[in-house]
């Protein structure tokens, strides 16, 4: 019989499981290749240039490329190869760093016109719709849903309890069958609406007791956010669907535009359903947590393009006029 106070079994899990198979002496496949290459480039510069340069000056020659060449084999940065990291960063410098949001690519300018600097490119953005029921399809053809979960106070529980806790994380993480992405995220948080909120309701209590404590609260939240930058921890779990969108043409013109619609509602009642039961699951652990809907998947996707700024306009709905003229 277990006894609540033992401390519960564990086992170490490496951090990085997609890491690659190592295939000789700890180093993998690409490692060992661009040693090779490493190693066949100075032996032709050896031979080469031996017999027409002095020996310090062949070493001289030689050891950069031996040393460039174990740097990138070995070396990394930010749990990328060094290689990797390298043309990572000549793509990045290369993509122009101004983008507009347009559906087809920058026309250029005319000859007679002197432009400075690249033409700005189309902006790329993953999400290309967001559903009524609040899934989002993907520029990729695949379909996610967003669901905001809360947090549990783990350090406060008894070792049995956290034992208990992480057998049913673990089980809830077992039964995924497609990928999902944990998001962590402090974001700011201001006390002023809540303040002004008890402020309003304080004269309707009964008491003159409680009045003055609900406005002596109220205080303590305004200066309370005015003293500290507050920061409130949100967690977003988004689960996606891998089936994707058909891209097969159908052999009907008339099913050109049907299969893709199908494909892609397919995909939302598969991924609703899946964030319907992680909301369950997470439920078993003592944690909140709520699908989120088309506006809250809208307002997610405007603070983490635009921190800190005004969210968009409501969109209008199919049948809702966008322009209104007012006629004298």
């Amino acid at each position: 019989m277990t006894r609540h106070d033992e401390p519960p079994l564990s086992a170490k899990i490496p951090a990085d499981i997609d890491r690659p198979d190592k295939i000789l002496y700890g180093l993998t496949g690409r490692q060992l290749l661009i040693l090779a290459a490493t190693g066949i480039n100075a032996m032709w510069v050896v031979l080469t240039a031996e017999g027409r340069l002095p020996f310090p000056i062949l070493i001289a020659v030689v050891l950069p490329i031996v040393a460039a060449g174990v740097m990138l084999a070995i070396t990394g940065r930010d749990g990328m190869s060094l290689d990797r990291y390298a043309l990572a960063a000549l793509a990045h410098l290369r993509r122009p760093k101004t983008q507009i949001p347009a559906g087809e690519p920058v026309q250029a300018p005319p000859s007679w016109c002197r432009m400075r600097g690249r033409l700005p490119a189309p902006l790329r953005l993953p999400v290309r719709a967001v559903r009524e029921d609040g899934a989002m399809e993907l520029a990729d053809g695949r379909t996610v849903a967003i669901v905001q979960s809360g947090t549990v106070s783990f350090g406060l529980r008894t070792p049995g309890e956290q034992a208990g806790l992480i057998a049913v994380f673990g089980r809830w993480l077992n039964s995924l069958d497609a990928p999902v992405q944990i998001l962590v995220q402090a974001r700011p948080v201001d006390l002023s609406g809540l303040a002004g909120h008890i402020t309003g309701h304080a004269p309707t209590l009964a008491d003159p007791a409680l009045e003055q404590a609900a406005r002596d609260h109220a205080a303590f939240l305004d200066e309370l956010g005015s003293a500290h930058d507050l920061l409130i921890r949100q967690v977003l779990i988004v689960i996606s669907d891998t089936t994707g969108v058909q891209t097969a043409s159908p052999s009907l013109p008339w099913l050109k535009t049907k299969r893709p619609r199908a494909a892609r509602d397919a995909g939302a009642s598969v991924v609703l359903r899946r964030a319907e039961e992680a909301v369950r699951s997470l439920a078993a652990l003592g944690v909140t947590a709520d699908v989120l809907d088309a506006r809250a998947c809208t307002a997610v996707l405007a603070e983490s393009l635009s921190p800190g700024e005004a969210l968009p306009v409501d969109n209008a709905t199919p049948y809702e006029p966008t322009v209104a003229r007012q006629e004298s």
